[in-house]
């Protein structure tokens, strides 16, 4: 792991780390990907792309797609970061716009969090105070290319630069390493997608407690919104959105939170 923190830059090593800003536990959420806007009344917490301003005067998270592109972007990644098999690019088979990143080998895990690095010192510099990591669980599309202690390698590299930078660092998805996780890699808090649809917030929470945030999406409801405020096993932070995050301008925009209590 040395090697990755010194792959980030000779400053990093330098530089004592901050003490990264809390995760609130009574939060009131706004999952924002996408084009952002003024949260509603009552939100306290705002998830944007890194790309975006944080909200100003909330408590702010950075997304950040670690483990594998966004859509149109694969040409930015350098050399040897992507991953391959038989020459030919290792895509997301639910998102064919999406190449994997290689964290099969020392070298190639080093040029992946020098890459990354930089967006996450970005976000504090911005004014966020966390950072969330998605598609964690790639090593799982990949046939054996990739393995989780790869994965974990990487993701323990950047929790070091994000708490570095003073940012929490958050685990996205990827439900049924949640322990493994955040043993190896030290994340602070979680932001899982449709853990209640799916009836698997226990995982995240018997990890990190209240410290989970849930997004609903108004397309698969299995019962009503309020039902499962209602159920305990919800994570307080859960919010309704639309599968599209739309902005409230558009005809689909959905946004609800579960009530506080």
């Amino acid at each position: 792991m040395a090697l990755l923190l010194a792959a980030c830059g000779s400053d990093d090593a330098a530089r004592t780390p901050d003490s990264p800003a809390a995760f609130p536990t009574d939060a009131r959420v706004d999952y924002q990907l996408g084009a952002p806007y003024p949260p509603a009344d009552g939100v306290t917490v705002v998830v944007r792309d890194r790309t975006a301003a944080p909200a100003d005067g909330l408590y702010s998270v950075c997304y950040v797609n670690a483990f594998q592109t966004q859509p149109g972007e694969s040409a930015e990644w350098p050399d040897g970061t992507l991953l391959e098999r038989d020459g030919e690019p290792v895509v997301d088979p639910d998102w064919p716009d999406e190449r994997l990143v290689d964290t099969s080998t020392e070298g190639t895990r080093a040029r992946v969090v020098e890459h990354v690095a930089p967006w996450i010192r970005g976000c504090a510099a911005s004014g966020f105070q966390a950072v969330e990591f998605d598609n964690l669980d790639t090593f799982t599309r990949t046939d054996g290319a990739l393995s989780f202690e790869d994965n974990a390698a990487v993701a323990a590299a950047l929790v070091a630069v994000a708490h570095d930078a003073g940012l929490a660092a958050g685990q996205k998805n990827a439900a049924e390493f949640a322990d493994r996780l955040r043993d190896a890699a030290g994340f602070d808090f979680a932001v899982a997608e449709e853990c209640a649809a799916y009836d698997e917030c226990a995982a995240y929470t018997d990890v990190y407690g209240a410290h989970v945030i849930d997004i609903e999406y108004t397309d698969q409801l299995p019962r009503p919104f309020t039902q499962m405020c209602a159920d305990e096993a919800t994570p307080a932070a859960t919010v309704l959105r639309d599968r599209r995050l739309s902005t409230p301008d558009a005809a689909e925009y959905a946004f609800e939170n579960c009530p506080a209590g």
